[in-house]
């Protein structure tokens, strides 16, 4: 079912947000730019919701813990919960990185979406030692995978673990929300 060119659950009577979630270099914010567009909904980078605190921290090398963490995710929840209570379907970058974080955001909107671009960690490592201007170094991305919860089977969450093209994998996030899995 379509509304407007943007994909939705049969059952429901708004579009879903759908949270790109996974390690830094994993391409979240590159598929959640594109699928954000390709559906014609709001798209916000999660990494510009980090307090500043948070960035130079992590700029300095230093891997966030949970409370450093907490209110980034509020900020995020409160997006999820903006583009919910507006009706409105929306793609969002954030980690995510443990269940318990995915839980938190759960709590701005039930059915929230998971997609989980999951390469290979040594493209995660080429991608990140290619960046430049990105306040993630890459000395974090082991605390990053130690960290990564990947999403339990009761979640609703799409794993992308193979490394398709663009358009591929933006299919297969469409058809994965078409179906209303």
């Amino acid at each position: 079912m379509t509304r407007g060119g943007a994909a939705m659950r049969a059952d429901e009577r708004r579009p879903p947000v759908v949270v790109v979630m996974g390690v830094s270099a994993s391409g979240k914010s590159t598929l959640g730019a594109a699928l954000a567009q390709r559906l014609g909904w709001a798209f916000q980078e999660g990494d510009d919701l980090h307090p500043a605190a948070n960035v130079a921290r992590m700029a300095a090398g230093q891997p966030l813990d949970d409370a450093d963490r907490a209110p980034w995710l509020d900020r995020v929840a409160d997006w999820i919960a903006q583009r919910s209570a507006a009706g409105e379907g929306g793609v969002i970058t954030c980690s995510a990185l443990k269940r318990a974080y995915r839980d938190r955001l759960r709590a701005a909107r039930a059915d929230l979406a998971f997609v989980l671009p999951d390469p290979p960690e040594a493209v995660l490592r080429a991608r990140i030692a290619g960046r430049r201007g990105h306040f993630m170094p890459p000395s974090l991305l082991d605390s990053q995978l130690r960290t990564l919860e990947r999403p339990a089977a009761d979640e609703r969450a799409l794993a992308i673990t193979s490394e398709p093209e663009a358009e591929a994998a933006l299919e297969q996030v469409e058809r994965w929300l078409l179906s209303g899995a």
